[in-house]
Order: C-alpha cells, then structure tokens, then sequence
C-alpha cells in the first residue's frame, strides 16, 4: 500500500509504525475471510482492510477522528485472525492499537461511552474493587431488563452467580517444587481472574510444583494493562505494565526467573509485547528482557512433560485417566476452546490439545474453531449485540460435539461461553491437574461444599 507520510510525521514513532505495517498490506482481502465481525456485519469497514483504510486515511491527515470511523474501530474484537491469515505479515495489531491511542487522545465520545470506559478502567484492572462491583452487579441483576443502555445490562449480567473467596495463593511467596527443581519460575496472577476464578491459579501452582518447578508470585506484580491498552489509554495500561516489568525484574537479578508464567492468554500476549509497547522509553532493556521470557503456561507445561529431571521421556503417574468415582470415565470428552489470543496472537495451536491428550482426555474441536467468540477483553461489554452473535455461534458449535466438557486457556473466554452453555467449561489447567494427582475441578462437581476460605495446595 503506498502512504504519503511526511517526513516531520514520520518522526512520531507511532506514525512511523504505522507507516512500515501499512505499506505491508496488499490489498488482497484474505483476512475479511476470517475476521468475525465481517463475517456478521458483512460490511467492508467491519473489515480489517476496511479498517486499514480507515486508520490510514486518519492518520496520513492527521484528520480528527470522526464518529464513523470510531464505530468500526471500535468494532474491531483485537482477536487477530487476521494476522493468522494475511499472506504479507501485516501486523494489524500494532496499528490498531496506534489508532485507538490516536483516538483517545483526539475525539470526544459521547458522554455515557466515556462514563462506562471510565468506569472499566477504574474497576476492572483491580481485583478488590472488581469483586466489589461484581457483588453489586449480583445484585442489581434481577432488575437487568429494565436498564435502558444495553450495555448497561451486558454488565449486570456478567456477574457470576457465586464469587469465589480470595485466594491467599495469589498473595506474594515462593512454592518450593514437590520434586527435584528443574526451573524457577513467576506466575502471573493477574487482575480480572483474581475475582471471577480463583480455581485456575490454584491449579497452575499445584500442576507446576509438582513437576518440579519453583513458583514464585511476585511483590508489586498485578494487572498486565491489556484491558486499558485496548481502550487506548496508554498511560494507563503502562503505569500497570511498568509495575510488572520492575517486580519480574528484581526476580530475575535475584535468585534468577527461567520463565514468565501467564494462564490468561490475553495477557499472555500483552506481556509478549512489552519491547515493542517500552521501545522508546527509559524501561525498553528492562520490558525487552521481561517479554523475553513470558511463557504461556502451556509452553511451559510442554517443556517440563517432555522429559523428566534426569532426562528420560517424562510419563505422568498414570498415562491414563483412572476410573475411580473421581475420574468416572477413562477418555471423557473435551471440546478444546482455542482463545484467539492463543491461536493468533502467540501463534500457540497445539500445545493445550497435546497436553490434554497426553493425559488421557479425548479432544475434539468446533467447527471454524479461528473465530473469536466474542468476549475480547471489555468487547462483550462495550458491544453487547456483536458478541452476543459470536457467543451464540461459538456455543452452538462446541455443543454440537458433544463433549462432556470445554476447556479454554483464558478466563475472559470461559466467563462468555460459560455464560451460555450447557456444557461446563473449565481452565485447561484444572483438567491437567486433575488427571495428575490433583483435585476435580469444581466446576465439574454442581454438588461440591463450599470451599474454604483460604484454598489449599494439594
């Protein structure tokens, strides 16, 4: 694509960014294949092309944003497909993140959009106000119906029925390896998670520890600053990123880190991300290093499973599920859920279903499994009808498989499927745990006791 940016613009780093990406595009069309919202929208603007368009024209006129364009950028899932699919390497995700950044800083929104960004960035970021919030929206969900503002009423219906206690494992400390240590490792623990599940956390430590990892939580890690980059509040999401880049980093001059650990794939790719979103600010060594080592906690489960301490092909306790009242059937069923945030953003498409096989489970997996189900960070809050349809789609075709469970790698994804199906759906983790020494998964048990306040290790 050819771009007339002028010199002096080309200065701004954002600018000259966006300059190389949009140069990259062809104007071959393959993403509208596989972008979600073309799919249901069926306009070209609802495109990453369209949008390309878009961005390039405002950005090229330092043009102000007008509400047009806003729509469709906004619009935009940030899941990525199309990154997967285009055959030139256009790294949309860097312009449309450039673009929003442009956004906010240059356009008004109408005042109830800035009330509810506000309040989103405010809120859900920080575990205690968030539970906060949710024990509120528990609440105010019977009236849902009656609020005028659809949005309003994506937000009282998000609620969970039940929220969990806080879980004292999340708290800043090491867990020493039940078994000769291999690795030492930080676990992010993250911001949303915290308060709608604290099962997944729980289990990553267990699964970790005992195949011979030391887990460390981090003091002063917290929030990725995904959910507010996505917004375009850059100062924000780097005031959060930047307390994570200095927490990992006292880690590894430390006692050392050998990996990153995120079980929430959107911030996985986030964190990733870090050289690029620091490169020109005085943390950039300090961010690059830190997005050096982040690590997908399956990545990390492929490693240790793949040979044991002194380097003989690694065999799980039992190579197979027990048939014990615990584990009822020998095989059961998952529909594996592929977060767009795994799939596309770090180009992660097997490991999960390889681990899950690995300990015993059958795998089978949707139709169009590459299409976001429309949770997307605040998407499903933010645009309440557009990812209804993507939740409707998704559902129906993990149903149509059959399984006797789902499992995802990213708690945004299991909050919007869960919300809909018949099916329960739990972390890819908590299966893996289960079928290697560790307790079922309550989601699993509609019958379980309460758990107690403090979860324990097991």
């Amino acid at each position: 694509m050819q771009t007339t940016f002028t010199e002096d613009q080309l200065k701004d780093p954002g600018t000259s960014r966006a300059n190389e990406i949009l140069r990259a595009c062809v104007h071959c069309g393959f993403c509208t294949a596989t972008c979600p919202t073309y799919q249901v929208l069926g306009d070209e603007l609802d495109s990453p092309r369209g949008r390309i368009y878009l961005i390039k024209d405002m950005l090229e006129n330092e043009r102000e944003p007008d509400a047009k364009t806003v729509k469709h950028i906004d619009r935009c899932l940030s899941c990525l497909a199309c990154m997967t699919t285009c055959p030139s390497g256009v790294h949309y995700m860097h312009l449309v993140d450039h673009a929003r950044d442009y956004i906010e800083q240059r356009y008004k929104r109408p005042f109830t959009d800035r009330a509810l960004r506000w309040i989103l960035a405010r809120i859900l970021p920080y575990p205690d106000r968030f539970r906060v919030a949710l024990l509120g929206a528990k609440i105010g969900r019977p009236f849902a119906r009656f609020m005028p503002d659809a949005r309003l009423r994506a937000m009282l219906e998000m609620a969970p029925k039940t929220i969990p206690p806080v879980s004292r494992n999340d708290d800043p400390q090491s867990f020493l390896p039940k078994t000769t240590k291999r690795m030492r490792v930080a676990l992010m623990t993250g911001c949303a998670q915290k308060a709608l599940n604290t099962d997944i956390n729980d289990a990553t430590i267990r699964l970790l520890t005992r195949l011979g990892a030391e887990v460390v939580v981090a003091e002063g890690a917290g929030c990725c600053g995904a959910l507010t980059h996505h917004m375009g509040k850059t100062d924000e999401s780097h005031a959060s990123a930047a307390k994570n880049i200095r927490a990992w980093t006292r880690e590894m001059d430390a006692e050392g880190l050998d990996a990153i650990v995120i079980n929430t794939s959107g911030c996985g790719t986030t964190v990733k991300d870090y050289g690029h979103m620091f490169r020109n600010d005085p943390l950039a060594e300090d961010a690059a290093r830190v997005a050096g080592i982040a690590r997908d906690v399956s990545e990390v489960l492929m490693e240790l499973t793949g040979t044991d301490a002194e380097g003989n092909p690694w065999q799980p306790a039992s190579s197979k599920i027990a048939v014990t009242p615990d584990h009822p059937a020998e095989g059961m069923v998952v529909a594996y859920h592929a977060a767009c945030s795994l799939q596309h953003g770090q180009q992660i498409k097997t490991h999960p279903k390889t681990l899950l096989k690995k300990a015993g489970f059958t795998i089978v997996e949707p139709a169009d499994p590459h299409l976001c189900c429309g949770s997307a960070g605040t998407y499903n809050l933010m645009q309440p009808e557009i990812s209804g349809q993507l939740k409707e789609r998704k559902v129906k075709t993990l149903e149509a498989k059959n399984p006797d469970i789902i499992a995802a790698g990213n708690i945004g994804c299991m909050m919007q499927i869960g919300s809909a199906a018949n099916v329960p759906i739990v972390h890819s983790v908590e299966l893996l745990d289960w079928a290697w020494g560790g307790p079922k998964p309550p989601a699993l048990d509609a019958g379980a006791q309460p758990k107690d306040n403090i979860p324990r290790l097991r």
